[in-house]
């Protein structure tokens, strides 16, 4: 990709709400030996993950190559689901991995990684407990009601490589929310809504986990993975309601994540069932 930040007219137009520095963060992030290529920083797109792909399909972006918007215009989550949020109050942003060495089978866990990072760079920088709704959604607490302030989209890009997008709403107000029980790290709190440390600390973090992983084979217990979303897990210990593919639904508590990055919900029935693929419902105790 081409270095290139983003600049208009109206860039320092909300000043509660200044850019990122795009030089900063590739001085910060790129260097001999690490993840990360390029930092390219572009002031509205429509999905950077869309981007992102394209370029790799291409053959257009190396592994390492993180795609930044100020404003996302139709950014997706799971299930095609939008995301929308105004310029400049989060970090929209995408990353090409290319785990050359981890069987595919393992590829799975990739979400959940970028889960766990995210968590874990928002705990450093922004001193906000992030709580993990499987498979994707971030959380945080804000007036003792849990919420999602964020969310992870991972989709194949060829045959080697895998895109990886966040989006994290850092400071949305109550007014600007698009539903009622999503969330922000202002509104949770955070000691600094400042964007650049954040993203730095958040993909400072994803380069360690996904170093350890990959120096693991991609093994979600060798490299600690498998016990550390668990951890940070939500939704585990929880009563839920799995929506499946096919008009199909199952409800229980969720009791583990198995070694295939599955949620393990055992039924009313004794059965323990793997979910791989779904929407799922916290449900609040009767």
């Amino acid at each position: 990709m081409t270095p290139r930040d983003a600049s208009d007219d109206n860039r320092w137009s909300n000043l509660d709400r200044p850019p990122l520095n795009g030089a900063a963060l590739r001085r910060g992030l790129v260097r001999d030996g690490g993840l990360y290529c390029d930092v390219e920083v572009v002031q509205r797109t429509g999905s950077t993950n869309n981007d992102l792909v394209g370029l790799a399909v291409k053959g257009d972006a190396e592994e390492g190559a993180v795609l930044v918007a100020e404003e996302q215009t139709a950014g997706r989550g799971r299930l095609d689901r939008q995301w929308t949020a105004p310029a400049r109050s989060g970090l929209f942003f995408s990353v090409l991995l290319k785990p050359a060495g981890v069987p595919v089978a393992r590829w799975g866990w990739l979400p959940l990684l970028t889960g766990v990072a995210v968590a874990t760079g928002l705990s450093r920088a922004a001193s906000v407990d992030t709580a993990l709704k499987w498979p994707n959604d971030l959380l945080v607490t804000v007036a003792g009601e849990e919420r999602k302030t964020g969310g992870i989209l991972a989709e194949r890009a060829g045959e080697d490589g895998v895109v990886v997008g966040v989006g994290i709403n850092v400071t949305l107000r109550e007014d600007e929310l698009p539903v009622p029980m999503a969330g922000s790290l202002a509104l949770a709190g955070a000691v600094t809504t400042d964007r650049d440390p954040l993203l730095r600390a958040v993909l400072r973090s994803l380069e360690e986990w996904y170093g350890r992983w990959q120096r693991a084979g991609g093994d979600p217990a060798v490299s600690g993975l498998q016990e550390t979303y668990a951890a940070g897990c939500a939704t585990l210990g929880r009563t839920v309601r799995a929506e499946l593919p096919g008009d199909r639904s199952i409800t229980g508590e969720a009791v583990a994540i198995d070694g295939d990055g599955r949620l393990v919900i055992a039924t009313e029935e004794g059965v323990q069932e793997p979910v791989g693929a779904g929407d799922i419902v916290h449900l609040r105790p009767a």
